[in-house]
C-alpha cells in the first residue's frame, strides 16, 4: 500500500512540475550578426531583440527614436572562412 502511495504522489508531482512550468524561450539572438536591438515597450525587459545589424551605427540609426539599446551580440560566431585552396578541411 506503502508503494502505491509513492508511486501516486510521484506521478502527481511530475504532473504538476510540467503544468506549473511556462514555454521555454528559444534563443533570441541570432549568431550570423554581430550587433543586436533589443526593443522595449515600456517593461524592464525586452519586448523583442532584433539581431540583422553589422554594425553598431547602423543599428543606432535604427534604434533612434525609438525606446531601444544596441549592444554587442554575445553569441555571433564570426565570418564563415573558407578553406583555402589545396589545403584540407579537419574533420572532427
Amino acid at each position: 500500500m506503502r508503494m502505491k502511495f509513492t508511486i501516486a504522489a510521484a506521478l502527481v508531482t511530475a504532473v504538476l512540475g510540467v503544468c506549473i512550468a511556462g514555454p521555454a524561450a528559444a534563443q533570441r539572438y541570432d549568431p550570423y550578426y554581430p550587433v543586436c536591438m533589443e526593443v522595449y515597450e515600456g517593461r524592464m525587459t525586452p519586448e523583442y531583440i532584433d539581431c540583422s545589424f553589422t554594425s553598431l551605427p547602423q543599428c543606432q540609426a535604427t534604434a533612434s527614436g525609438r525606446s531601444a539599446t544596441c549592444s554587442v551580440n554575445p553569441f555571433y560566431k564570426g565570418p564563415k572562412t573558407e578553406p583555402k585552396k589545396g589545403q584540407r578541411q579537419r574533420t572532427e
